[in-house]
């Protein structure tokens, strides 16, 4: 670790050319990268998928919403959708409340 702190300290090579300006540059390159593979890329992935799964929803399919209502599907429009929940009620949602399918297998791990 001593070693990388002497490195990083050097100064550049060939004096007032701009070395050490190519090093700055490339070190700030190499942040940008690690910031794009570790948290841009991921989180638009994420997204992605996201947006995916609402554009697939169709009835019958059992949904769990931002808020924590568990419903089954009813009716599917273009933004809005009808879900019916426990006791036979039925509640009008954005499809962007909508937060993940209910899977059966989850019910049975509690």
């Amino acid at each position: 670790m001593r070693e990388l702190g002497i490195l990083l300290m050097a100064p550049a090579e060939g004096g007032e050319d701009g070395g050490g300006m190519m090093t700055q540059i490339l070190m700030f390159g190499a942040i940008f990268l690690v910031f794009y593979f570790f948290m841009i890329r991921p989180q638009m992935k994420k997204q992605k998928d996201a947006k995916k799964f609402k554009e697939s929803l169709v009835n019958g399919t059992k949904i769990v919403t931002i808020g924590g209502i568990h419903g089954k599907i009813l009716e599917v429009k273009d933004n809005i959708v009808v879900i019916e929940t426990e006791g036979g009620n039925k509640l009008r949602i954005e499809k962007s409340a909508i937060s993940k399918e209910f899977a059966a297998e989850e019910m049975e791990k509690k």
